[in-house]
Order: C-alpha cells, then sequence, then structure tokens
C-alpha cells in the first residue's frame, strides 16, 4: 500500500492554484465572549418549591398511614393475648375464678359447666382433707389403761392435758405444711400448666358441653335431615370412651394457655430468647388455623360463642395475617 501524501503537495506538484476563502464571510477571532444563551427551566426534581409539596404529600401519607394501622390493630384486638377474661386470668393462678355477682353477668353468656378445685401433685381438695383426718385419726394416743400394780404404773412427767395441746399443735402446723406444699401458687409453671390443661379439658370437652350446649344451626342444605338435639348429643356423649381432649375447642383452649405463658415469659425475661420466640408464632398461627376451621364448622354457633367469650379471643387472633 503507497505512503499517503499531503494535498499540499499534491496542489504544489500540478502548479493549480490553490482556492481562497471569499472576503464576504466573518472571521471571528478567539477572544469573543460566547453568545449568551437562554436559560432553561429548572426540572421537576430540582425545584425546591415541588420538592416541599412532595415532602408534605409523603408525611401526610404516612401519618394517616399509622392512624389506619392503629384504628385497625384496635378493632381487631390483640393477635395473642386477646382480651383478658376471668378464666384466661386465672391461667396465672391454675384455681378456678371466682364466680361474678348476677348484675355484672353478660346477658349473652351461655351455661358453663361446673369448675373443680385442683391441687398440685395431682391431688384433690377431698383427698388432701381425708388424709389430713386420717392423720389426725392415727395420731391421737389411746386412753392409757389402769393397770394395778406400781410395777406397771406409768409415770409421766407432763399432764394429759398439755400433751393433748402440744399434739393438736403438732397436727395444725402438719396441716398447715401440707397445704402449703400441694397449692398451686407456690408450684412451678409446668405444674400450673398441667393444671390448666385440665381445666381446658373439663372446660371445652365435648363431654360436658354436650348436656349443656344447644346444638348449633342447622344449614339450608341439610333440609329434611333430622338436626341434633342435646338428647341426641347426651346419646353420644355415652359412647365416648374418656374425656374429650382432641375437639378443636379444646386444643384452642390449651393453646391459648401456653401462648399466655410463653408470652408472659418473653415479655419479662425472655426479651432476647429467639428459640422462644419462634415458638411462640408456632401456636398463634396453629390456634388460628383450629379458630377458622372451628369458624367454618359450627357457622357461629354455640360453641364458637362459648369459646370466644370464655377465652376473650378477638378477631385479630384468627382474621387476616398474624406477623409478631
Amino acid at each position: 500500500m503507497p505512503p499517503r501524501v499531503p494535498i499540499a503537495t499534491c496542489l504544489r506538484a500540478s502548479k493549480a492554484p490553490v482556492p481562497s476563502l471569499p472576503s464576504s464571510l466573518p472571521i471571528r477571532p478567539f477572544s469573543t465572549t460566547p453568545i449568551p444563551q437562554i436559560p432553561r427551566p429548572k426540572r421537576k426534581h430540582q425545584d425546591q418549591y415541588t420538592l416541599a409539596q412532595a415532602r408534605a404529600r409523603k408525611a401526610a401519607n404516612l401519618s394517616r398511614r399509622a392512624v389506619l394501622s392503629t384504628e385497625r390493630s384496635a378493632a381487631l384486638g390483640d393477635p395473642v393475648k386477646g382480651v383478658t377474661t376471668p378464666f384466661v386470668k386465672s391461667f396465672d393462678t391454675g384455681s378456678a375464678p371466682e364466680p361474678l355477682p348476677d348484675y355484672l353477668e353478660p346477658d349473652s353468656a351461655l351455661p358453663k359447666p361446673a369448675e373443680k378445685a385442683h391441687l398440685n401433685f395431682f391431688l384433690t381438695p377431698e383427698k388432701v382433707s381425708e388424709s389430713v383426718l386420717y392423720s389426725e385419726r392415727i395420731s391421737t394416743p389411746r386412753p392409757p389403761k389402769n393397770i394395778e400394780g406400781d410395777k406397771y404404773q406409768i409415770l409421766n412427767e407432763i399432764s394429759p392435758e398439755e400433751q393433748e395441746k402440744q399434739r393438736v399443735a403438732a397436727h395444725e402446723k402438719a396441716a398447715a405444711a401440707v397445704s402449703m406444699i400441694t397449692a398451686l401458687e407456690n408450684g412451678s409453671s409446668k405444674d400450673r400448666l398441667r393444671v390448666n390443661i385440665q381445666r381446658c379439658i373439663d372446660m371445652f370437652g365435648r363431654h360436658n358441653t354436650d348436656h349443656i350446649l344447644p346444638p348449633k344451626p342447622a344449614s339450608l342444605l341439610t333440609e329434611g335431615v333430622v338436626p341434633p338435639t342435646p338428647e341426641t348429643n347426651e346419646e353420644a356423649a355415652k359412647w365416648r370412651a374418656g374425656p374429650d381432649t382432641g375437639s378443636s375447642e379444646v386444643q384452642i383452649a390449651i393453646l391459648t394457655a401456653k401462648i399466655r405463658t410463653l408470652a408472659e415469659f418473653l415479655e419479662t425475661r425472655g426479651k432476647k430468647d429467639m428459640h422462644n420466640k419462634r415458638n411462640l408464632r408456632v401456636l398463634v398461627h396453629r390456634r388460628q388455623k383450629l379458630l377458622q376451621y372451628l369458624r367454618r364448622r359450627e357457622r357461629g354457633g354455640p360453641r364458637w360463642q362459648h369459646c370466644i367469650e370464655t377465652l376473650g379471643l378477638t378477631e385479630g387472633t384468627w382474621k387476616g395475617e398474624i406477623s409478631l
């Protein structure tokens, strides 16, 4: 490929005249100032007034969203604890709550099974009282026999009256010790949880509620079918092998007792216990599924109302998405 040759060299070699620029064109010197340009309008993201309006709209939106979230959470209730009722509050002690007077009892309150008193170590007050009476009977000394002769004479420095006073004081002290040992207030949280589970079975088990709660409303799809009656419920209860521990309302009550115990622990002593926080989320969502099933199954019947009113469960415990 031949080397490139400048155009001026080619023109000199050909002796052709070099073309000149016309004299009418102005020549611009390098020292002139640039022509002033028309100012462009500011962009939207650079206008301070527009930015202030956007910030004001965002602040108003966030505040309104916070108000709506507060109102929604207040309407739905606490998804973990719900509303504290006397039965739920009694989970802290494990003993049955005191009955409310008639003027404080709600009008729509359904009949509830009678609660039994429970003690620690699987004991009942009747059994403890029988044991105390038996111990008092065997600790009472028999009257001494009148034995003739100085050889068999029993010499006691303490009078029989003083001995009886000492025996009665020792018996009262032992009875007070037994009552303190068997009291659930002095037991552990595991002991109270075990008793609360038994109380939930007695309160919500169908072996007890079938006799007092009316049947659920009949569906339109079951026309011509004989609806269940309390008599048929009692007949079905006779064929039970034992207490009802697997129905939805019993499981919901047991989960509520566990959730309350775990929530109290996390609020007071286990703020950094991530393992139990996950366990709390699992229990809350498990209870939510059972509540949704029971509501769909019972169609707002007496079992649903009895479960909701006794445990103080709000819509936040089963409706929508629960995030903890």
